[in-house]
């Protein structure tokens, strides 16, 4: 009953955060006007920090779109299927790419956390990559045994 409890938690929380990923993506310009009081790059490169920000969070939107693709899979306990190694690998794409556009980012101003953030989405990148060979693997696998039997 507990696992079943977790699962719809899970499931409502990569729902709420790719629609709510979504209404933010379209409220950059807006969030970015109101911000530009207090911090001067979002001022002086409003357009700029607008693009880049807007690439990285649908990004990440795409990202959780791909999760939300995988969880169901998970749910209906089939999910070591081909359409998962795709997933993951647009999730690594994605990941090296929101990694690029953060990385520019640093062209306009140089955080920490900024430099975090690259360095997070470039590992989960890789990570995307190495757990899809995984996945390919138990793909083959299960496929090679579904034969057998």
């Amino acid at each position: 009953m507990k696992e079943k409890r977790l699962e719809q938690y899970v499931k409502w929380l990569l729902d709420f955060m790719y629609y709510s990923g979504c209404i933010v993506c379209l409220a950059i310009p807006v969030i970015f006007r109101y911000m530009g009081k207090w911090y001067r790059v979002f001022e002086t490169h409003f357009i700029e920090m607008c693009i880049l920000f807007f690439i990285a969070g649908a990004l990440a939107v795409m990202i959780i779109g791909e999760l939300r693709k995988m969880f169901q899979t998970v749910l209906e306990e089939n999910c070591f299927i081909q359409k998962n190694v795709t997933s993951l690998k647009k999730m690594g794409y994605y990941s090296l790419a929101i990694s690029i556009a953060t990385t520019i980012r640093l062209f306009y101003t140089i955080t920490p956390s900024t430099v975090i953030i690259i360095l997070m989405f470039f590992v989960a990148g890789l990570f995307s990559f190495v757990l899809s060979k995984v996945f390919q693997q138990a793909v083959s696998y299960k496929e090679e045994n579904d034969l057998t039997i």
